[in-house]
């Protein structure tokens, strides 16, 4: 996220509402570290360091994306806990990540791209 990039996601007469793409990191970073099976971001960033952590360290897991409208694609790179079904766990990935960006910043999430970097057998 070198070039960082701020989103108008309101303009009223009152003033502009703008978000920072690091806010769209972190929620989408959240978002797929709250589905089952997903033990952490790429970088070991678990659920509770996400918002703690600086830009750099989320870059590892977390990508966005955009085009020339400001619509988004995010890419995730996640360590998966052994013994789920990966096709299933991406699938909630993107279901996640799209729907926590989308209602809390009102953008449009045109993909999310799912890469599993790992797989944690330590619990086995």
């Amino acid at each position: 996220m070198a070039d960082k990039k701020d989103f108008v996601i309101k303009e009223e007469e009152n003033g502009i509402v703008n978000i920072g793409e690091e806010v769209i990191a972190i929620i989408a970073g959240l978002a797929a570290t709250e589905v089952d099976g997903v033990v952490s971001l790429v970088g070991n960033l678990t659920n509770e360091l996400i918002s703690k952590a600086g830009g750099s360290k989320l870059a590892k897991g977390i990508k966005v994306v955009t085009n020339e409208s400001d619509k988004i694609a995010v890419k995730v790179a996640v360590n998966i806990s052994y013994g789920y079904e990966i096709p299933i766990i991406c699938q909630q990935i993107q279901e996640k990540v799209k729907a926590s960006v989308e209602n809390m910043t009102g953008l449009d999430v045109v993909s999310v791209d799912v890469k599993i970097a790992s797989v944690d057998v330590a619990n086995e």
